[in-house]
């Protein structure tokens, strides 16, 4: 590992507008099909352990999506409306999906938009500390906003792991 020599200037490193603008569209995308869903299961969902945390998660992912179009404001980033828009179709297609049924929603139905939103929040996650780890770089970007926003993915994570996991018994112990 080379040290730097004595007397010479810092490299300053900026970020990518580019390539970052690619980045949070491809999260935008993400976030529609997540928001989509988690709307639709707190719609759906009428079992009293679920109904509460469904509408509480689908709010805040609701709310996150907005905290992401504030930040790509912020750092002048263009939203992709062809992206937002394909992910959005996506998501109500994969609501399509029998489960096993055809004419009526699968006991497992739950336990799948369960770990689809759970993957979904993580990958929320892993976008906020990308941003994180920029902040330092780019003093658009929020320092204590994005680490609450990674604070609450983590609730949000282990609510629907919480949620996920009483499914799991429900749906597929006997007895």
């Amino acid at each position: 590992m080379s040290t730097p020599m004595s007397g010479t200037r810092p490299q300053i490193r900026r970020v990518r507008t580019d390539l970052l603008g690619i980045y949070l569209n491809d999260h935008l995308a993400g976030a529609a099909a997540g928001t989509g869903r988690a709307l639709f299961m707190a719609r759906s969902h009428r079992d009293p352990p679920f109904t509460e945390p469904l509408q509480a998660l689908a709010g805040e992912i609701a709310e996150d999506r907005a905290s992401l179009l504030r930040v790509m404001r912020g750092l002048g980033v263009p939203t992709r409306r062809y992206k937002i828009a394909a992910a959005a179709t996506a998501e109500r297609l994969g609501r399509l999906k029998s489960n096993g049924r055809l004419y009526r929603r699968s006991p497992l139905t739950l336990v799948i938009e369960l770990e689809f939103l759970r993957l979904g929040v993580k990958g929320k996650e892993l976008g906020w500390r990308t941003l994180r780890s920029l902040a330092e770089a780019d003093g658009r970007l929020d320092e204590q906003e994005l680490d609450g926003l990674i604070a609450r993915a983590e609730r949000q994570m282990s609510t629907l792991e919480e949620l996920r996991v009483t499914a799991v018994r429900n749906v597929l112990l006997t007895g």
